[in-house]
């Protein structure tokens, strides 16, 4: 992921993390985003918290807690495919009402909600409704490849159109590549040339359906950029794997590419070395000026390090990620969403060790000292 930034900005990161940028109102209930720093912009991930503390919305909570900390960059779900939905995904305390597209979806009280805080960035897992996330895998018809150009164009032009005045950043993207060109969680599975050019082929479509609706959008101060996440990069750089990275992003233009980091996690040199592996194979676009590769996801779990360490490693790859010019860095996550398996009373709440530890907010509350990088 992203910008090459210069040694004062990189110890400025390392001491005390980013600092907030501030935001205008341009109407009620509107804010107007400033123009990003150049220096990496520090997000948070909110998607299938396992938790939550107050009556309000859960997308709407865990936004407001995020901007709370300081981050001007948040990233959400967006989504209708039939795995996870986004009314399912963020169903605690919140009224759906009836959508069939994605850019009704937006158009809903929550996301208008979200996308009027003043946030820089919202960075949106988006697929489109009524089919799997991977249903690529299996074959992909010309009229897929139509209605997902159609879908994201649309998305692509609501987002346009209704935040024309404000600035703010849009990036869509898919969720960890590779595991979806696999269609499971094995890393050794060779996922065949079938898999391959199916996602070629879809994620081109949505490249296409972004790029119409920029073309067609002239004159609005928003941006929407559309990416691709990949995640297993460390074995295709050090045994050649089949990987999304090498297979696919030659083949594909895209506006930017996302690296979901936790094959490199331990280890800031093979973590600097993956990105520069990413840069290496993308296809840039050319719309968008900056370094094209940024961290989608990282972090580390409590339940592998104690909560210092967490802050330290943390650190450690923000200096890398700051040092080859990545646009966002997305921690992984505001609340936990993978629980662990623990006897318990029936009408024992879940606690922190039923969790695994993804958090800067504590189910009890308390918070990481990894927050102390948003300050």
């Amino acid at each position: 992921m992203k910008h090459r930034g210069s040694s004062h900005a990189t110890l400025r990161l390392l001491l005390v993390g980013l600092l907030p940028l501030a935001g205008t109102c341009t109407g009620p209930g509107w804010c107007r985003a400033e123009e990003a720093a150049a220096a990496t912009q520090l997000g948070v991930a909110h998607i299938g918290a396992g938790y939550a503390f107050t009556a309000d919305g859960v997308l709407h909570e865990g936004a407001v807690t995020i901007r709370g900390l300081g981050a001007r960059c948040i990233k959400v779900g967006l989504s209708l495919d039939t795995e996870h939905p986004s009314p399912q995904v963020y169903a605690r305390h919140t009224h759906w009402p009836e959508v069939s597209s994605l850019d009704g979806l937006a158009g809903t009280p929550p996301y208008r909600d979200l996308f009027a805080m003043d946030f820089d960035t919202f960075i949106l897992t988006a697929f489109r409704p009524a089919r799997p996330a991977g249903y690529w895998r299996d074959g992909f018809t010309a009229a897929d490849e139509r209605a997902e150009e159609d879908c994201f164009a649309a998305l692509a032009g609501h987002l346009l159109r209704t935040y024309a005045a404000t600035r703010k950043t849009f990036v869509l993207q898919n969720w960890e590549g590779d595991w979806a060109l696999r269609g499971c969680f094995d890393p050794a599975v060779d996922p065949g040339g079938r898999a391959i050019d199916g996602m070629r082929r879809w994620l081109a479509a949505r490249q296409r359906g972004v790029a119409r609706a920029r073309r067609e959008a002239e004159g609005s101060t928003a941006r929407v950029w559309h990416a691709c996440e990949v995640n297993l990069v460390l074995q295709a750089m050090e045994r050649g794997a089949p990987s999304v990275t090498v297979d696919v992003l030659p083949h594909v233009p895209v506006d930017l590419v996302s690296y979901s980091a936790w094959d490199t996690r331990d280890s800031p040199a093979r973590f600097a070395a993956a990105l520069e592996f990413i840069g290496m194979h993308r296809r840039p676009t050319g719309a968008d000026g900056r370094c094209g590769v940024y961290v989608g996801e990282f972090g580390c779990p409590e339940s592998e390090a104690s909560p210092e360490e967490v802050l330290e490693r943390t650190r450690r790859l923000l200096v890398e990620a700051e040092r080859f010019g990545c646009p966002y860095a997305v921690y992984w996550q505001l609340y936990c969403n993978e629980t662990v398996p623990r006897d318990r009373a029936a009408d024992e709440p879940l606690g922190n060790r039923d969790f695994k530890g993804f958090w800067l907010v504590r189910p009890d509350g308390t918070r990481s000292p990894a927050c102390a990088l948003f300050r």
